[in-house]
């Protein structure tokens, strides 16, 4: 496959995706972010950190709708990056990845990368509502969750190429190892500092839907580029 054309069905693959997570987003994702920013907004005014006044809500509709807005635009922009890096492991594993056609091999790679790099993470650091979480502590957050998803995709590459040079039943230490080392990150790496102080069946409801928010990316990212691979790799 020329590189152009790699490129070229990458990108595409990655924005096709994400306009699809973004949709999804704003399907299901947004109403409770509307929930739960209310509840946020409840307790601005019942501390009396901000009134409410018609001055309040035009500004906090007109904010929402410059968030929804970019919504979609967002997805797209999540989709070209975590799709290139997607198309570039695809190319790079291709061949040592199970399945016959390219099709069921993207998906198959689509898979791991989902439960690698979001499902395993999101265990330990789940998403919450916007209700949750103090602005001090954003950066700490992300560096967590980052941090967390970093040692679950390099273990996993790490166990799988030693997997692929033991024989029998010694493959099996592959995976014992990575186990084992997600189990330690999870007893050594710090817990959310955040308290959780929004209703758990809003925070609970958010986390499902989120999932499958990120889940629309990974599953359709897999069969985009499954797709445009075999009618292009020529």
């Amino acid at each position: 496959m020329k590189s152009s054309v790699f490129i070229l069905i990458v990108l595409i693959s990655g924005a096709f995706a994400g306009t699809i997570h973004g949709t999804v987003n704003f399907a299901i994702v947004e109403p409770y972010l509307d929930q739960a920013i209310g509840l946020e907004n409840e307790s601005l005014f019942a501390s009396g950190e901000a009134e409410n006044t018609l001055e309040f809500w035009a500004e906090y509709e007109s904010y929402r709708i410059w968030q929804k807005s970019g919504q979609v635009l967002a997805g797209i922009i999540l989709g070209l990056a975590m799709g290139s890096l997607f198309g570039i492991v695809f190319a790079l594993s291709k061949n040592s990845l199970p399945g016959k056609t390219d099709i069921s091999k993207s998906i198959i790679l689509s898979g791991l990368m989902w439960l690698v790099l979001f499902i395993i993470p999101f265990l330990k650091y789940p998403a919450n509502p916007p209700t949750v979480g103090e602005t001090e502590t954003v950066l700490l957050r992300t560096i967590l969750y980052v941090s967390f998803m970093i040692i679950s995709g390099i273990g996993f590459v790490v166990f799988y190429k030693i997997s692929l040079k033991l024989k029998n039943n010694k493959k099996y230490f592959g995976i014992i190892g990575y186990i084992g080392l997600l189990i330690a990150a999870f007893v050594l790496m710090p817990e959310n500092p955040d308290k959780i102080t929004a209703p758990m069946n809003l925070v609970n409801e958010f986390r499902f839907v989120s999932i499958l928010g990120v889940s629309s990316f990974w599953g359709s990212v897999g069969i985009i580029l499954g797709l445009f691979w075999k009618k292009f790799n020529n």
